[in-house]
């Protein structure tokens, strides 16, 4: 008896997803499996129409998604999302920007939403210097001399990073949790037990069984971390399924695990971003405008004085209790406030 199978459009999405991992995580290696496409994702839902419009641009090694809203000669700023998130996490917050006569720009990050490699050569790589060059190499394809960074999670490091090693590109910055700059040195050094809890994602990433389980529970997974970072925010289910959609790019995975092995010194970085790591090993203090904002999510460091001195500019820090991880989406008002404020600076 011959038995028939049938597969709708989303299990072959699935379907091709769960062979590119088994591909980087198998016989080929995982730093070196690729996987291109300049298309948009099918299974993408459509950003909040707040953004702006959504559009795409080939710059340095990807072509990369992204929003724009507000006037065209307006002063730039640009909003960076971290994991695992996307650029929703700023859908009030432009509105309050482009209202004060701001150009928004909200890129997807690499491995995010609509943002495609454009080369299957390319290595699925999610080192910090990688993803702050993408931002160089967007602000180069749109011709931006200079824009005020925002971010949270990974977008906050990477604006940290642009400030640190191109202060030249950077007017301003606003950056949730501080100074988030990664010395893989230092990180090799034990936190307190508690301290290591909070980051037992990383550890389950270090593993096969963690590709595997990241890739087949992406929604249940990023779910569950959405609200273990922000346990006072009763978000719904479709704020969460509209970023959720970003999740099924095709190097999402690689590059998520990539970024949090490279972390843990488990992954090696490219050898063309290893002079920029060797700088930023070396703490670089940032001399451009700067707030720094905490919440809850920051413990024992939401004073923000462990990371002060790194800032010797013009600064301000501002703690929000009673909000999570996700600032731009928590507290729109409060994060577009502070763009507003270090933009006069």
């Amino acid at each position: 008896m011959k038995t028939q199978i049938k597969f709708n459009r989303h299990s072959l999405i699935r379907l091709a997803t769960v062979i590119l991992v088994a591909i980087q995580t198998g016989l080929f290696g995982f730093a070196n499996a690729q996987t291109a496409s300049t298309a948009t994702n099918n299974n993408s839902v459509a950003p909040a129409s707040s953004l702006g419009t959504l559009k795409q641009i080939n710059a340095g090694v990807l072509n990369v998604g992204y929003t724009e809203a507000g006037p065209a000669t307006g002063p730039v700023v640009i909003l960076l999302h971290g994991w695992p998130y996307d650029i929703n996490s700023f859908a009030d917050v432009v509105p309050i920007l482009t209202a004060k006569g701001y150009r928004v720009i909200t890129p997807y990050l690499r491995g995010f939403g609509t943002t495609r490699f454009l080369s299957n050569q390319t290595p699925r790589n999610g080192q910090q210097a990688a993803i702050a060059a993408d931002v160089i190499a967007l602000m180069d394809a749109l011709k931006i001399d200079k824009a005020t960074l925002a971010g949270f999670d990974w977008g906050a490091r990477t604006a940290d990073i642009v400030a640190a090693l191109w202060p030249e590109r950077c007017k301003a910055l606003v950056s949730v949790s501080g100074y988030l700059i990664v010395n893989r040195v230092a990180n090799q050094q034990p936190l307190p037990p508690k301290a290591e809890l909070g980051w037992w994602y990383q550890y389950y990433f270090a593993t096969e069984r963690g590709v595997t389980g990241y890739d087949q529970n992406r929604d249940q997974f990023n779910k569950l971390i959405w609200q273990l970072a922000s346990p006072k925010w009763n978000f719904d289910d479709a704020t969460y399924n509209r970023t959720a959609s970003s999740f099924n790019n095709p190097d999402h995975v690689a590059i998520v695990i990539n970024n949090y092995r490279w972390r843990l010194n488990l992954a090696e970085g490219e050898a063309k971003y290893d002079e920029l790591e060797k700088r930023l090993a070396a703490r670089p203090v940032i001399t451009v405008p700067t707030i720094t904002i905490s919440s809850d999510f920051d413990g024992a460091n939401a004073d923000g004085k462990a990371y002060t001195k790194q800032f010797t500019g013009k600064y301000a820090h501002k703690i929000l209790p009673g909000i999570g991880h996700d600032v731009p989406q928590e507290a729109p008002q409060a994060f577009a406030d502070a763009i507003l404020e270090v933009g006069t600076y």
